[in-house]
C-alpha cells in the first residue's frame, strides 16, 4: 500500500512538472527576414555567322565590352558582292524580256508583217497570171505541158506563202499569249527573290552584336575558313541577371512571384531585385547550395532578377538573397 502511494504521489510530482515546463515553454520564433544562399546566373550565348567563309576581321579581344548592333568580325565579301551583281543583272534581263511582252509588237514589226504578205500577194498574181498563159498556149499546142505544170506549182507554191504571211501578221497584231506573260512575269520573281537571297547574304558577311555584354572567349582568328554556324565569340550578356537559389519547403509560403529582394555579395555589394520564377518540382539540395536543412532535403529552384546589375556581378559569383517577411501572414 505504501508503495502504491509512492508511485501515485511521484506520478501526480510529474504532472505538475509537466504542466509548468508547458505553461513558461518559450514561444516559437517566426523571423521577419528569409535569407538564402545562391550564385548569380548569366545568360551567354555563341555568335556565329549564318554564311560558310573566310574570315577577314575579328574585332574585339576577350573582355572587351560590346553593345547591341557592335560589328564584332568580318567575312571577305568578294564572292558574296559578285553573286549580288550577276543576280541584278539577271533580274534586270529577265524584267526586259517580261517589259517587252507586256508592250506587245512594234509598229515597224507590224508593218514589216504587212508589207511580206503583200509580197506574197504580189507574187501569187504573178504566178496566176503566167498560169493563164501557159493554159492558152497549152490549149493551142503552142506550149509543152511541162510549162504548164511549173506554172500550176508557182501558184500553189505563192498561195502557201500567202496564207503564212497572213498567219505571221495575225500573231505580230495580236501579240504574246498571256500564258507567255505570266511565265516570264515568274521568272521574274523568282529572280527577284534570288536577288534578295543574295543581297542577305552580303549583310550576314558581317556578324553583328545582338546584346549588350562582354566577350567571354574568342574561339577564330583572321584568315581561318569557317562553316555556317560555327562559334566565333562567345558573349556574356549585361542583362538579364539571375540569381540561382533553393528555399525548403517549410519556406515556401513566403517565397512568390514579384515579391522584392535584396541580393548582397561577399564584398559588399547591394542589389535589388524581384522572385521571377519558383519551380513548381521539388529536387535534392544541389551540393554547392548552402542551407540550414540536411542536403538530403528537398527544396525548389528560385530565380531572383537583379533589377541594377552591373559588373559587379559575374557568372557564378555566390550571393545571399535577403526576403523581408513583415507583414506575411506567417
Amino acid at each position: 500500500m505504501t508503495a502504491t502511494i509512492r508511485i501515485f504521489a511521484a506520478a501526480i510530482v510529474i504532472a505538475a512538472a509537466a504542466a509548468l515546463w508547458w505553461g513558461s515553454r518559450p514561444e516559437p520564433e517566426h523571423p521577419d527576414r528569409l535569407e538564402l544562399f545562391g550564385n548569380v546566373d548569366i545568360r551567354q550565348v555563341d555568335l556565329s555567322f549564318r554564311v560558310s567563309g573566310r574570315l577577314e576581321q575579328v574585332l574585339p579581344d576577350e573582355g572587351d565590352g560590346v553593345a547591341a548592333g557592335d560589328i564584332v568580325a568580318r567575312l571577305e565579301a568578294a564572292d558574296f558582292a559578285d553573286a549580288v551583281d550577276f543576280a541584278e543583272a539577271q533580274l534586270a534581263a529577265q524584267q526586259a524580256t517580261l517589259d517587252a511582252l507586256v508592250a506587245g509588237s512594234r509598229p515597224e514589226e507590224i508593218a514589216q508583217a504587212e508589207a511580206n504578205v503583200e509580197q506574197a500577194r504580189a507574187a501569187l498574181r504573178f504566178a496566176q497570171a503566167t498560169l493563164d498563159r501557159q493554159s492558152a498556149l497549152a490549149e493551142r499546142d503552142f506550149t509543152p505541158f511541162q510549162a504548164l505544170d511549173e506554172a500550176q506549182m508557182q501558184v500553189d507554191m505563192n498561195t502557201t506563202r500567202l496564207q503564212s504571211a497572213l498567219a505571221t501578221l495575225a500573231l505580230v497584231q495580236s501579240g504574246p499569249r498571256e500564258e507567255e506573260i505570266r511565265a516570264a512575269r515568274a521568272a521574274r520573281d523568282g529572280l527577284a527573290v534570288s536577288l534578295d537571297l543574295a543581297r542577305r547574304r552580303l549583310e550576314d558577311a558581317e556578324l553583328i552584336a545582338p546584346n549588350d555584354g562582354r566577350i567571354l572567349t574568342r574561339v577564330r582568328e583572321p584568315g581561318a575558313v569557317i562553316a555556317a554556324g560555327e562559334p566565333v565569340f562567345t558573349l556574356s550578356l549585361n542583362a538579364p541577371v539571375w540569381v540561382r537559389t533553393y528555399v525548403a519547403e517549410p519556406d515556401l509560403g513566403h517565397v512568390v512571384p514579384g515579391t522584392p529582394a535584396r541580393v548582397t555579395t561577399d564584398s559588399g555589394g547591394t542589389y535589388e531585385g524581384r522572385i521571377g520564377f519558383v519551380s513548381p518540382t521539388a529536387e535534392f539540395t544541389p551540393r554547392s547550395v548552402q542551407t540550414r536543412e540536411l542536403r538530403t532535403s528537398l527544396v525548389y529552384r528560385v530565380r531572383i532578377v537583379v533589377d541594377n546589375p552591373d559588373t559587379g556581378l559575374r557568372q557564378g559569383m555566390p550571393v545571399t538573397v535577403g526576403i523581408d517577411l513583415d507583414g506575411s501572414d506567417d
